[in-house]
């Protein structure tokens, strides 16, 4: 661990008394709190026009313009976009909240903590928000898939409940998984694993990073499978390429 300087004395900032840390983890809290709910109110400014855009790969798969969601209980409609309101406002707020976790725990880490800290947290927004961007992409190829697989023997049509949570979900799920090559740098600059021991160990990578997405993927279709499983392939080569840059 003494790449990241752990097991030294903290700085002099660090030493706060409990009551200090609670009020700034009170007022840092209070401030994630309001960044999440701007993004909120532009959640719901924007609602209409973002859920016609989520149904968007519906209709397209379904060759049907108007096609609509069915709302199958009379609360199902409000839920589901309470739900859609919250996602998007942390989604939103993720700015404000990743740099007030980042101004709380500033303190307690030393020069070279805090050297790799800000690349690490700009990399995880900007691979979670391009694992988002794929998934987008990839909605539509599964939304076909699933209306094929049904055949002309079944119409599909969905509720706001199952859709929208299936699309938030793959969402959810690419941003996460497109976190991995931070999880690996991380390990090898804290001196857990060696870039040696990954690039010798790459055909078991790739058969579990294959794995990972089968598992991880909600809709459970080749497309969203693939398109997860080979940015990760890339991303584990590119992690082992990074992690020796950083170690020099």
């Amino acid at each position: 661990m003494t790449a990241l300087g752990v097991g030294t004395t903290p700085p002099a900032e660090a030493r706060m008394t409990l009551r200090d840390h609670i009020s700034e983890l009170r007022s840092r809290m209070f401030k994630s709190a309001i960044g999440v709910l701007v993004g909120a109110g532009f959640a719901i400014f924007l609602l209409n026009r973002i859920i016609d855009f989520m149904v968007g790969p519906y209709r397209e798969a379904t060759g049907d313009p108007d096609r609509t969601l069915k709302i199958l209980s009379p609360t199902e409609g409000i839920t589901i976009k309470i739900k859609l309101i919250t996602y998007i406002g942390l989604f939103l707020g993720s700015p404000v909240w990743l740099y007030q976790i980042w101004r709380f725990i500033a303190p307690a880490l030393h020069r070279k903590e805090k050297r790799y800290a800000i690349p690490f947290v700009v990399a995880s927004m900007l691979l979670f928000v391009f694992g988002g961007f794929l998934a987008i992409l990839t909605m539509p190829q599964a939304m076909k898939f699933f209306d094929s697989i049904n055949g002309d023997d079944f119409e599909s049509f969905y509720s706001p409940g199952n859709y929208i949570s299936l699309y938030a979900l793959i969402v959810l799920a690419f941003g996460i998984c497109f976190e991995f090559p931070v999880v690996l740098v991380a390990l090898q600059l804290a001196g857990a694993v060696t870039s040696k021991t990954l690039l010798k160990g790459w055909r078991y990578a790739i058969v579990i990073v294959a794995v990972i997405a089968a598992v991880a993927t909600p809709s459970q279709d080749p497309y969203t499978l693939f398109a997860m499983a080979f940015p990760m392939w890339v991303f584990y080569f590119g992690a082992i390429g990074i992690g020796k840059l950083f170690k020099k």
